[in-house]
């Protein structure tokens, strides 16, 4: 059986995952109690993360400057932290910083189906975008779960979530709308040929 792989994302409306400069933080401002309960129950979910090198470094470099009351260390953050990891990379050295975190040296498209077929668990993605892309293109990418947050970031949008992806198609398998604006779409992509 091969284990489902899920790109988890979030997204401003223009399509960008975060912002530099202004004075938005990490959610934008917007997260409000509905979304982080609902984020605690899917990261509650058994499963394994899947990282990029870069999103890895991000996370890691986030964690180790916050404090317990920080955003950043909301529950279901600190649950993901938790969750076993692959990071992938052609870069990084171990040991990793992750509490149950493997280092995995080589091509992520290759990293991610030998994943695929010997995971007992999903496999999940949170960020990790030229990763992903790659892993779309490939088609590894069953679920693209894009959490769409209220806000245009046109002066200060950075890290455009599918800038140089390939073309797909999306078949809409559910959606839902938290604290009543933001809402979370989860779409099956197919490659458009």
């Amino acid at each position: 059986m091969t284990a489902t792989y899920t790109f988890d994302v979030f997204s401003s409306l223009d399509g960008f995952g975060s912002v530099s400069g202004g004075d938005w933080g990490g959610y934008w401002g917007k997260q409000g109690p509905e979304l982080l309960d609902h984020r605690l129950a899917l990261y509650s979910e058994e499963q394994r993360m899947v990282f990029g090198a870069n999103t890895y470094r991000l996370f890691a470099s986030m964690l180790a400057s916050s404090t317990e009351e920080s955003e950043v260390r909301d529950p279901w953050v600190t649950r993901m932290v938790n969750l076993p990891a692959t990071i992938v990379s052609t870069t990084l050295e171990g040991p990793v910083d992750w509490v149950d975190g493997t280092l995995v040296s080589g091509d992520a498209v290759d990293v991610v189906a030998r994943l695929k077929e010997e995971s007992e668990v999903p496999l999940r993605s949170h960020g990790s975008l030229s990763m992903n892309r790659a892993l779309m293109a490939a088609g590894l990418v069953d679920r693209v779960q894009v959490t769409l947050f209220p806000v245009i970031t046109g002066q200060n949008g950075s890290d455009p979530i599918f800038q140089g992806a390939a073309d797909f198609d999306l078949e809409l398998i559910e959606s839902r709308t938290l604290d009543g604006n933001i809402q979370e779409l989860t779409y099956r992509p197919t490659l458009h040929v």
